[in-house]
């Protein structure tokens, strides 16, 4: 199935914008996120400093799809918030670029976790294992310096109280590395060590067995 859209006009100021929501989902309607993301590329006006109104009605809830609402094509909408000052759009590009990171370590260590199981799963010849055990346990011990590097690095950020979209996403990023529980890259690298090792000892394990 492929993706829905709505077409709606909203206000925003003495501005209006006529816009074609669609989602990424194929099969779902579009959401009042992906309306806010699409007012966020036309006004530069960031997601927590936003107020979407419908019939006199704000639509706080971002996963809730615009069709809850009652929204249809041709619907009227307005938009109240203000841009970021450029003193927050600074600071927010340093957090952007930390995200960055972030994923770009999280996809490093998804390849290892993959190598991993292939390695536990027998995949490779047995007396390859232990060295290639040792290299993924360096790739995962460099990716949880990392981690902790980039945690030191948000935490060395001091964002003003009123710059709101600044402290969201300085929030959401310590909870993707630290607190997540579907991405807690942290925890993800202790229990990938663990596994390393454990398998390690097997194999030496056999090892003097069989040397006996």
């Amino acid at each position: 199935m492929s993706a829905q859209a709505i077409t709606v006009f909203v206000a925003y100021g003495s501005t209006k914008h006529n816009i074609k929501v669609t989602t990424q989902e194929d099969g779902k309607s579009p959401t009042v996120k992906d309306l806010s993301d699409c007012l966020t590329q036309l006004t530069g006006v960031p997601q927590a400093s936003q107020k979407i109104i419908f019939k006199g009605k704000s639509l706080k809830d971002m996963e809730q799809t615009l069709s809850s609402y009652g929204i249809s094509d041709g619907c009227k909408l307005m938009m109240i918030g203000k841009r970021n000052s450029p003193e927050e759009e600074a600071e927010l590009k340093k957090l952007k670029d930390i995200e960055k990171s972030v994923e770009q370590m999280a996809k490093k260590l998804e390849k290892v976790d993959g190598e991993l199981t292939g390695l536990k799963n027998g995949f490779l010849a047995k007396d390859l294992q232990a060295d290639a055990l040792g290299k993924l346990d360096h790739r995962v011990k460099v990716a949880a310096e990392q981690f902790m590097k980039i945690l030191e690095q948000i935490d060395a950020l001091s964002v003003p109280e009123n710059f709101n979209d600044c402290r969201h996403k300085k929030k959401g990023l310590v909870k993707t590395v630290q607190m997540s529980s579907r991405q807690d890259f942290l925890a993800q690298c202790d229990k990938m060590e663990a596994c390393i090792s454990d398998h390690l000892t097997k194999i030496q394990s056999k090892n003097l067995a069989l040397a006996d």
